[in-house]
């Protein structure tokens, strides 16, 4: 099922796609179900009701799946091999001694930088004319808890998103710590839904592409994660308390901008779309 966060003349509750792409009010059938993404995942999914009998809402405007999340957003940096090694050559590394790094790197996002597609990218907002890209395949934690096994790691996952890791890569460098560099405003684009974990029996067989103006920039399989989601995860609970709804963006392959020589920044204008089939497209423009 692939669950979505929507508004509309009537305001803001939860909805599910259908096979056609469009929203349907899964609330106005059930009134039971919670009316946001994070009171269903922490009711967790039970009895759901048939999406195609729930009412299309022709005039429904998608949001971020999870508009706020209950921490800031969990990032992975340098988790896709070919990724490590273009970072690592690319100059905006600060340093880091390890091309591949021995342990997951996690930073995170603010739930300010969260914003739906379509919605723009503020790309102003980076002064250094250093505007990047970054498809990614995120984890939405169901069940919480402290110290997860790895054995027990998918248990936990609720569902998979897109994000898109928009990084300004000279206040990156600049700063050293990443999260000024990619926690501005808008620079978390997520969606355009979360596809339960009950559709996904094995996360490593999704793909992820992502295009800039219609020109393929990423593609590659999960399976080619460095450090895979069930370690993710017994990495950040370890001492962390991971809560319903929270999210985990598990790092981005080869093919962002500064990969290229000379590095191709975004613009003004410009399109990135990143797809996961299953999940869906996740399109946003530069402002």
């Amino acid at each position: 099922m692939r669950l979505v966060t929507f508004t509309d003349g009537m305001g803001t509750r939860l909805g599910a796609l259908d096979a056609a792409g469009q929203v349907r009010d899964i609330t106005a059938i059930d009134s039971a179900l919670p009316r946001d993404m994070l009171g269903l995942i922490a009711r967790g999914l039970g009895r759901m009701p048939a999406i195609n009998d729930a009412p299309v809402v022709s005039e429904a405007r998608l949001l971020a799946p999870i508009p706020r999340t209950p921490k800031n957003v969990f990032c992975v940096g340098k988790n896709y091999h070919e990724h490590a090694k273009e970072f690592a050559g690319s100059g905006f590394d600060g340093g880091a001694k390890d091309v591949v790094p021995p342990y997951p790197v996690v930073f995170s996002k603010p739930h300010t930088s969260i914003i739906a597609t379509g919605e723009p990218i503020l790309g102003h907002l980076d002064p250094t004319g250093g505007l990047d890209y970054e498809g990614e395949l995120a984890v939405v934690i169901g069940q919480g808890g402290r110290g997860i096994s790895k054995g027990d790691a998918l248990k936990h996952v609720f569902g998979y998103t897109i994000i898109n890791d928009v990084t300004a890569r000279h206040l990156q460098k600049r700063h050293s710590q990443w999260v000024l560099g990619k926690g501005l405003d808008s620079f978390c684009p997520m969606g355009p839904a979360i596809l339960t974990a009950d559709d996904v029996p094995d996360p490593t067989a999704l793909t992820l592409t992502t295009w800039v103006n219609g020109e393929r920039r990423q593609h590659a399989p999960v399976s080619d994660l460095i450090f895979d989601i069930p370690t993710l995860i017994e990495a950040i609970s370890a001492a962390i308390t991971l809560e319903p709804g929270d999210v985990i963006a598990t790092g981005t392959p080869a093919g962002v901008g500064i990969g290229f020589a000379p590095p191709r920044f975004l613009a003004s204008g410009d399109v990135v779309r990143i797809e996961v089939p299953g999940i869906g497209v996740l399109e946003n423009r530069v402002a």
